[in-house]
């Protein structure tokens, strides 16, 4: 399918979706060694991180989002080579995604909020536009919610001038609806953006959940479910209309999380093809 630039813009991979393709991951973490092995998570793998940015070149996408567990280094001389090999693809870094931490456990929330602000660095290092931090994963209470906003607020300071963007989604316990989720984006008076997600809110009121805080958001993990009869097309259609209904403009990130398709590309494109089908309907509808 070919894109217009515009259109281009609105798609981003993670790379997450290609982790059967990247086989290994290395598991950071709060009070974890900085350096961990590799593990064979999923398989030896077929590619290098290293060597993503040109695949998707070669599939007309030029954003991307790196999730924390798929980098074999943290060393400078790494980051530099990465973020090399990005621009010299010309694929932007969207996202830095952190993902281990929990900043409304009253026991651990210091700790890890230090770990998460050690990975300012690394943003910075690879020109990351933004980073994703997990807001937290304890029960909803306005203790655990005032606790993760705290230490969300002292992130944000420390992101503040470096040209990355603190970012959050609507995930785990602490953020099951959108009262909490447009909770802690109001109490950060516009220092933390926020990332949709289609697949992290799940029953009847999934849809009018996410038409709350789809107006709001500045990126998305347009999550597609797979069945064993392939793609719920209905239901992806209808996350990103509601989307387009709430305002929302920014890139639709394609997370592929199937065994549906042996190639993860395969899915991917799917998405994307899916997707450019509602925002060219709804272009030439407007």
């Amino acid at each position: 399918m070919t894109f217009t630039t515009d259109l281009v813009d609105r798609f981003a991979v993670s790379t997450w979706s290609l982790h059967r393709a990247l086989g290994g991951t290395y598991p950071y973490k709060p009070g974890g060694t900085q350096t961990p092995e590799r593990q064979p998570t999923y398989g030896e793998g077929s590619v290098e991180l290293i060597d993503l940015p040109k695949k998707f070149v070669e599939r007309g996408i030029f954003r991307m989002e790196i999730c924390s567990f798929h980098l074999p280094s943290l060393s400078a001389a790494y980051i530099s080579d990465l973020r090399q090999a990005f621009e010299t693809a010309g694929v932007k870094i969207q996202t830095l995604l952190i993902e281990e931490g929990d900043l409304s456990n009253p026991e651990t929330a210091e700790r890890d909020a230090d770990w998460m602000a050690g990975w300012i660095e690394i943003a910075v290092a690879l020109g990351a536009e933004n980073m994703r931090v997990i807001a937290g994963k304890e029960q909803p209470t306005d203790e655990a919610l005032s606790r993760a906003e705290m230490h969300l607020r002292r992130l944000a300071e420390q992101l503040s001038g470096t040209g990355v963007r603190l970012v959050i989604e609507n995930w785990f316990s602490l953020l099951p609806g959108p009262v909490e989720v447009n909770r802690v984006i109001d109490a950060l008076d516009g220092k933390l953006g926020l990332n949709g997600d289609f697949g992290n809110w799940q029953g009847p009121g999934k849809y009018a959940d996410l038409a709350k805080i789809m107006g709001r958001a500045e990126l998305c993990h347009a999550k597609a479910h797979y069945s064993e009869t392939g793609l719920d097309a209905e239901d992806y259609i209808r996350c990103v209309e509601l989307s387009n209904v709430a305002g929302y403009k920014g890139p639709f990130t394609l997370i592929y999380d199937s065994s549906f398709h042996d190639n993860e590309w395969s899915g991917i494109l799917e998405e994307r093809d899916c997707i450019a089908g509602v925002l060219r309907k709804a272009a030439a509808a407007a």
